[in-house]
């Protein structure tokens, strides 16, 4: 059993759909009428049905109070570090500190090729994405004297001023599946964030892939408990049934906690685009699986 004590996180992952244009803001407020702490949007800019994720993560955290934002997952070889580094740091500050990232090696490499960007092996696109983490933290840090300098493989920053710094540490979470990207995250990433039906087991594969994570955590010197699990998930709320996140909001609630001790993941993101389901999941599920949790750590 893996449990790191970690308090459990409630999110909505939406599809950022271009039309109508505000159905995606008006869905990331309902999740937080709904108590929801955090929403996600997937980045695909070459998907002209749509919004640039960016701009959509900007909006929303204009148009909410406590919400955190969070690129789930950006597609890294359309997004250069050092321009989601000074996106990211400021859009943070103008929010008070509600900005997360997700990054993704890219999965679909023909919409990234489309667009103009080199195609990059699977083993390329892993060390890329360790370089761009190097250069975000980089550019963020103004505790260091100078210009920020990184001669890396496939990004080169010379000299770039610092800052500005984001208002509170932002962490990067990284969409791994293969263990090359595991080993990555439990190297330097602050957290793991997976979707379950990219999962090659369902949620039979979770406790295998997070015992790899805090393999390399534990390799590279780091506590696995710092690196923060999140998932993506999707089902239906039904009166019957008992399978995987499909039945009544109880139901779901004794499947997270289970989760959460034994696998360790914290934070649970509904993909869903139906403001009744996004209700049912901050209102219902929540809170129950809240209580269910304490419960069990209390024995």
């Amino acid at each position: 059993m893996t449990d790191y004590g970690h308090s459990l996180t409630f999110g909505a992952f939406i599809t950022p759909v271009a039309s109508p244009p505000q159905r995606p803001v008006e869905l990331a407020v309902a999740a937080e009428h709904a108590s929801l702490e955090l929403v996600g949007f997937q980045d695909h800019p070459y998907q002209p049905k749509l919004q640039d994720t960016w701009t959509l993560m900007s909006y929303v955290a204009a148009r909410t109070q406590n919400l955190r934002v969070v690129g789930d997952v950006l597609s890294l070889p359309l997004r250069p570090p050092a321009t989601p580094a000074r996106a990211a740091a400021s859009l943070d500050r103008l929010s008070g500190g509600r900005v997360e990232i997700g990054l993704g090696a890219g999965a679909f490499l023909d919409g990234v090729v489309a667009m103009g960007e080199p195609r990059l092996g699977r083993g390329e696109s892993v060390d890329a994405l360790e370089e761009a983490i190097t250069v975000l933290r980089g550019l963020w840090n103004t505790h260091e004297q100078g210009g920020f300098r990184f001669e890396g493989r496939f990004y080169r920053v010379t000299g770039a001023h610092r800052g500005p710094a984001p208002a509170h540490p932002v962490p990067i979470h990284v969409g791994a599946y293969g263990p090359r990207m595991l080993r990555l995250t439990g190297r330097v990433a602050d957290g793991w964030l997976p979707s379950l039906s990219y999962l090659p087991e369902g949620l039979d594969s979770l406790a295998g892939m997070s015992q790899q994570i805090d393999d390399a955590a534990a390799a590279a010197g780091r506590n696995p408990a710092a690196i923060t699990r999140l998932l993506n998930v999707g089902g239906r709320f039904t009166t019957n049934g008992g399978a995987a996140f499909d039945g009544p909001p109880a139901h779901w609630a004794e499947q997270i906690a289970e989760i959460a001790l034994t696998t360790g993941i914290s934070g649970f993101l509904l993909m869903a685009d139906d403001p009744a389901q996004i209700e049912i999941f901050g209102q219902e599920v929540a809170p129950r699986a809240r209580e269910l949790l304490d419960t069990a750590r209390s024995r």
